[in-house]
């Protein structure tokens, strides 16, 4: 949110001109359009604008039902807006970075299971992290759950969201360089479905040479093949969705779609998703081949949290009672924790890495084992996005801070930032500061 010190200012681009606001050392311009596209149509790239445009409100949000992890992240969506005409972006530069500057660029795509969130919730403010690494922030906004994630190839295509984001970063070639960025220097980073997203944006036909590096966090790689049974069932429970349904049938078909899916095990807990097979996936046969192509073209962090899964076991009611018991709680949760966060997350994350190893791909992992004190996700899902992304008003109330001051996260997560920061300017990960936050990196 702006504050009551924040100054506009403009900026002429190749893309237009805007009117951003600068405000605690950095300026945003935020909800540019990079791309149009009518419900269950493929993204066109957005012209040059013809007027000044006031790039200051936040980018809306693709419209989407209320997710059950709101409570744990405290008000993710305050000022907030929800509009199908949501494929924008926003850019956040460093004070005196002009266009000569060529710093490097972080592009941030959002998770939430590709049904959820948005790249301007106030909990991805990216000003601290400009700030302190020097670099430049584009956050992209695409859409989401049945109008971007689940095509059945003939009256709607599938993979819209993911071509939403091949747009994006065609638009972050063609201008970022005006705001002050390096267009040879973009560096992708994601969690959970957008670490997901980067994963699977590395073999989209369109993508190549349009990142160099990629950050890939808390991705569910294990719950990411043989999906095409389960997706057909969720196509057969949605039906022909008219292009002019209401927001609430829509609603009502993501429903039915959630419902379909519940029979999958693990898989069931992110259902909607790339579609192998089709523009601009693969086939998933030759998936991994793909990845082998092109590992030695961008370099890849790719990590998790020590605990991943402990993040949804405390939204069940539940789980948090039967982990709750007596004596046998606290071992219950060790075993169910550990044996989903290798299952979805750890096992999957390493065969991924050792896969572009295979092919020349320069490869680091991670794993960040830290929680608050009274969270109840405590090393979960999640944990990542305060530390990197610590605004105090953003975070206020949220669950998964546990006993944490949301002041503390600035301090807390220089380490991590430091990190992403150096592997954006190509530097060697080695070993975090020391600190109460402990990363690994092999």
């Amino acid at each position: 949110m702006a504050s009551q010190s924040a100054a506009e200012t403009m900026i002429a681009t190749s893309a237009g001109r805007f009117v951003g606001l600068h405000e605690r050392g950095v300026t945003r311009y935020r909800g540019i359009r990079y791309a149009t596209a009518g419900r269950f149509e493929r993204p066109h790239p957005a012209g040059p604008a013809p007027d000044e445009v006031r790039a200051v409100d936040p980018a809306p949000a693709c419209p989407q039902p209320r997710s059950r992890g709101d409570r744990m992240l405290g008000d993710p969506y305050r000022g907030i807006r929800f509009d199908e005409d949501c494929l924008r972006l926003s850019v956040t530069v460093p004070d005196g970075a002009g266009p000569e500057a060529r710093l490097p660029v972080l592009v941030w795509i959002h998770g939430g299971s590709y049904v959820a969130g948005a790249g301007d919730l106030p909990i991805f403010d990216p000003a601290t992290l400009v700030a302190e690494q020097h670099v430049v922030v584009v956050a992209v906004t695409y859409r989401l759950g049945v109008l971007g994630f689940l095509g059945d190839g003939r009256d709607v295509p599938p993979n819209l969201g993911l071509l939403d984001l091949v747009e994006a970063l065609r638009w972050v070639r063609r201008h970022v360089a005006d705001f002050g960025g390096d267009p040879d220097a973009v560096t992708l980073a994601g969690q959970s479905a957008g670490g997901d997203a980067i994963a699977h944006l590395l073999i989209a036909d369109g993508a190549a040479g349009l990142f160099r590096r990629a950050i890939v966090q808390s991705a569910p790689f294990g719950i990411r093949r043989n999906r095409s049974t389960m997706t057909r069932r969720m196509l057969e429970a949605v039906g022909r969705l008219d292009p002019g349904a209401t927001e609430d049938l829509l609603f009502a078909a993501h429903d039915r779609a959630y419902a379909a899916a519940r029979r999958y095990g693990l898989r069931s807990g992110m259902p909607f998703g790339p579609q192998y097979g089709a523009d601009p996936l693969p086939a998933e046969a030759a998936a991994d081949r793909a990845w082998r192509a092109v590992a030695d073209r961008v370099d890849v962090l790719v990590g998790w949290t020590t605990e991943e899964t402990a993040f949804f076991g405390a939204l069940s009611p539940g789980l948090s009672r039967l982990f709750a018991l007596p004596l046998v709680g606290g071992r219950l949760r060790r075993l169910v924790v550990g044996v989903t966060t290798d299952a979805v997350y750890r096992r999957g994350g390493r065969a991924f890495a050792a896969l572009l190893r295979s092919a020349g791909g320069r490869v680091t992992e991670y794993e960040l084992d830290w929680w608050p004190a009274g969270s109840p996700a405590q090393a979960g899902h999640t944990i990542d996005l305060p530390l990197l992304f610590p605004d105090a008003d953003g975070w206020a109330g949220a669950r998964v801070l546990g006993e944490i001051d949301p002041h503390d996260l600035v301090a807390l997560g220089s380490g991590l930032r430091a990190a992403w920061g150096a592997f954006a300017r190509g530097e060697a990960l080695l070993s975090m500061p020391d600190g109460p936050v402990r990363v690994t990196f092999r």
